[in-house]
């Protein structure tokens, strides 16, 4: 069946993943308004497009940490991703290479970060604070000698929110799926009723970060350093003074604390904060060209996007995973075109306006 759009693949793919599988991959945390919220904020904001414009030459190409990118999409990092294909990060990971933007390995990553990164295409690598520091920085180092060209500190995980999807189902990962950048242990696998065992693991392993944590990862490494999980302005200003080379302006997806703000809400806030020092990404919602072009006339220079890639890796590996990258790269065009921007950088000077119902 075609998709048109990636709501049609989403419900196709509902339909197909084991439900406890789906849960894992859809859920939020809490009462999942946070969850909610990524969307219905995205879907109150409106752009006022230009008319007349020359429109020869359009290109959806962007500069993404100082390297084009086909579009300005990034895939973000998403856990264990062998659950959804066989293949798991390596065809997600090509996917991304032939559709000519970054991905994300992640640290959770079902196969191990070295062979992701030998696929081709750019790589960047997400990290998470563990317990033991020389454990977090060999896994930077390790992703440098990988070739891997930025690390993506995630910094709003000191430990996994309460999933109530994974905890009523008690879910654990599947014996053949493991966390192959370290030894990790049985954890994640032990099924206990009213237990997530994928949070018991974090539990064991993750340790909250801290700006010192920052620093350290700064120091460790000459590779650009992008902190995911930023929210308030007074942090998105210290990202800057400690010397980050990015932030990813995000509540991770409203798994975490559930009543988060949604980070379209205070993207244009931190933007004007940031004023330059370093970029913006956003994350949370996207699912079509258009929250592309509204992230970005609200300041970013992209976003990432995670549930959809692993639709589409659910549902044809590679393939599919590329099929939603391209579909977004389609209507990105279109709705570029439509608001009279023949770049990235003309969809920059877009007016928005944020409607509020009720």
């Amino acid at each position: 069946m075609t998709h048109v759009c990636l709501a049609d693949l989403e419900r196709a793919v509902r339909d197909v993943l084991p439900g406890e599988i789906w849960d894992f991959l859809a859920g939020g945390s809490g009462t999942e308004a946070s969850l909610a919220a990524n969307r219905s904020a995205l879907d109150r904001v409106f752009v006022v497009p230009r008319m007349l414009r020359d429109l020869a030459g359009s290109t959806t190409e962007a500069d993404l940490l100082g390297r084009p990118a086909a579009v300005p999409v990034v895939v973000a990092p998403v856990a264990y991703q062998r659950m959804f294909h066989p293949e798991g990060e390596l065809a997600a990971a090509r996917a991304a290479g032939e559709a000519g933007v970054p991905y994300v390995i992640p640290t959770l990553s079902s196969v191990a970060l070295e062979e992701v990164a030998a696929v081709g295409g750019r790589s960047w690598f997400q990290l998470y604070w563990l317990k033991d520091e020389k454990r977090s920085l060999e896994l930077v180092r390790r992703a440098e000698d990988a070739g891997c060209e930025a690390i993506v500190f995630t910094v709003d995980v000191p430990w996994m929110g309460r999933r109530l999807r994974d905890m009523r189902n008690g879910f654990a990962l599947p014996e053949s799926v493991t966390a192959a950048n370290f030894d990790a242990g049985t954890a994640a696998h032990r099924r206990a009723e009213g237990v997530s065992a994928v949070a018991d693991h974090t539990a064991r392993e993750f340790a909250p970060a801290t700006w010192e944590s920052v620093a350290a990862v700064r120091e460790h490494t000459d590779l650009p350093v992008v902190l995911k999980g930023i929210l308030a302005v007074e942090d998105a200003r210290r990202a800057v003074e400690v010397g980050a080379d990015g932030i990813v302006v995000s509540n991770h997806g409203g798994r975490q604390l559930d009543g988060a703000v949604p980070g379209v809400e205070v993207l244009a806030e931190i933007a004007d904060a940031v004023s330059g020092g370093c970029e913006i990404l956003l994350d949370g919602g996207i699912r079509c060209g258009g929250d592309v072009l509204k992230a970005v006339a609200l300041g970013a220079s992209g976003v990432l996007v995670g549930r959809p890639v692993m639709w589409g890796l659910a549902s044809a590996g590679q393939d599919g995973a590329r099929q939603v990258l391209d579909l977004l790269a389609a209507e990105l065009r279109d709705a570029m075109g439509l608001a009279g921007c023949d770049s990235v950088s003309a969809a920059r000077g877009l007016a928005t306006k944020v409607l509020r119902y009720g």
